[in-house]
C-alpha cells in the first residue's frame, strides 16, 4: 500500500464522552494513542449529550465511535446513543465503549450492539487491533486490514 493510500483512507474514529463526566485522561489516552497507531480520531470532550455524538458521528464520516463514561450513568445513555444511531442508518459504525463499567453489566450492553468494552488495563494496541478487526469492510480494506 502506498504512503498515499493509508493517507486517503485512514479509519475515522470519533471518541466521546456522554454524560457529565468530568475526568477524560483516559479518552485523551485513547484518542492519543489510536492516532499514533495510523487513525484519524476526532475526541469530542467533555459533556456530550446522545444527540451532540450522533451529529459528531454523522458530520465526520466515522467508522468507529468510542464511548468513555466513568459516571455510571451508561445504562441511560448507552441505549440514547445506539438508538439514535440505528434511527438514522448507522447501525455498520462499529461502537465501543471503556471505561468504568462494572463486569455483570458488559453483556447487556454488547445487547446494545456496542461490541466491545475496554475497562482499565487494556492496551491501545489491543482497542487499534480491535478496531481493525471489526470495523466495516470498506474503512478495514483501505487501510490494509482484514475482518476475522
Amino acid at each position: 500500500m502506498t504512503q498515499q493510500n493509508e493517507v486517503q483512507h485512514k479509519i475515522r474514529v470519533l471518541i466521546a464522552k456522554p454524560g457529565l463526566d468530568g475526568h477524560d485522561r483516559g479518552a485523551k489516552v485513547v484518542t492519543r494513542g489510536l492516532r499514533d497507531a495510523g487513525m484519524e480520531v476526532i475526541y469530542t470532550g467533555l459533556h456530550q449529550t446522545p444527540e451532540m455524538i450522533l451529529e459528531a458521528a454523522l458530520q465526520e464520516d466515522v467508522d468507529a465511535i468510542g464511548l468513555s463514561i466513568l459516571s455510571g450513568a451508561h445504562t441511560v445513555l448507552f441505549p440514547r446513543v445506539m438508538k439514535l444511531l440505528a434511527e438514522n442508518n448507522m447501525e455498520d459504525v462499529l461502537v465501543f465503549a471503556g471505561g468504568i463499567i462494572p463486569p455483570e453489566e458488559v453483556e447487556e450492553i454488547k445487547k446494545l450492539g456496542i461490541q466491545a468494552v475496554f475497562g482499565p488495563g487494556t492496551t491501545i494496541e489491543e482497542t487499534a487491533n480491535f478496531i481493525r478487526q471489526n470495523v466495516r469492510p470498506t474503512a478495514s480494506a483501505a487501510t490494509g486490514s482484514e475482518k476475522s
